[in-house]
């Protein structure tokens, strides 16, 4: 048992509510509590799950709930987005070694890097992953070979794979065999997908900003999100899976008409008001 999860008895029985630690001292000397049906030494200290009792009464305590983790993540080459850590020596959750539960929210390509985020907070990446990704990822991407003059607006405009044709997307280039990338769907290594496409290969791919949170940490180091930023990544989300079941709705009860044909007027057989 790690040292930090250990608790002195009187320091539980103070924080129990039961007395103060001077008093419980007096009644551990008066051997009058008991750790497991033991009457323990002074000092003593009890883990999680020990059963503490004072004159054979139990002492329960209320568990505090723990606040939820989020943090942000500068994930280096060759870490895997997995919680599988049996199976992957390579995982995020080792890598990490965060000493509470956390699981990665999405995915990042084993050979591509930067920003990802972890979390204890189910609700939060049911929240995102319910919003089928309706929020910016932007990433910087250097290819094999030079760009030619018409693949940003190629790649802006949609490029088929994976059976679907990929949404419009905000493409600028850096460099010449680099360009900047803003997405706002997550399909399977997409942006390896549509280079493939137009004949270039992905030689380096660094995701710099998820939402509101900017990368702006080293490689390989974590930082906890802010209660700003968890402020604002909550608005986000909501306001795009608001804006998501409105446009099914919108694209369900549309109706198209042909130009130049003017819509029914319903009021077309009641009587006109009169003139006052």
């Amino acid at each position: 048992m790690a040292e930090e999860n250990l608790t002195r008895i009187n320091k539980f029985l103070s924080e129990a509510g039961y007395c103060s630690r001077r008093a419980a001292d007096k009644l551990i000397d008066q051997g009058r509590v008991t750790i497991n049906g033991v009457v323990p030494e002074m000092g003593t200290k009890i883990a999680p799950g020990d059963q503490v009792r004072v004159d054979g009464q139990l002492i329960a305590t209320e568990e505090k709930e723990k606040p939820n983790v989020y943090i942000a993540f500068n994930k280096p080459i060759g870490i895997v987005c997995t919680t599988d850590t049996k199976r992957e020596r390579n995982n995020i959750i080792d890598y990490i070694n965060y000493p509470e539960r956390i699981f990665p929210i999405g995915r990042l390509d084993k050979p591509s890097e930067g920003l990802i985020f972890l979390t204890s907070d189910g609700d939060i990446v049911n929240k995102i992953l319910r919003a089928r990704n309706n929020h910016e990822k932007e990433y910087i991407v250097k290819v094999n070979k030079t760009l030619q003059p018409d693949f940003v607006e190629k790649m802006s405009n949609g490029i088929p794979i994976l059976d679907t044709v990929t949404r419009k997307c905000f493409v600028e280039q850096t460099g010449e065999k680099e360009f900047r990338i803003i997405l706002t769907q997550g399909l399977n290594r997409q942006i390896r997908r549509m280079c493939e496409y137009l004949g270039y290969e992905v030689t380096k791919l660094k995701r710099i900003r998820i939402m509101n949170v900017p990368l702006d940490i080293p490689v390989g180091k974590w930082r906890h999100i802010t209660k700003a930023e968890l402020k604002e990544i909550d608005r986000l989300v909501n306001t795009s899976s608001k804006t998501e079941e409105a446009s099914k709705l919108a694209e369900e009860k549309k109706i198209t008409k042909p130009k130049g044909i003017k819509p029914k007027n319903p009021n077309k057989h009641k009587r006109p008001r009169k003139k006052s």
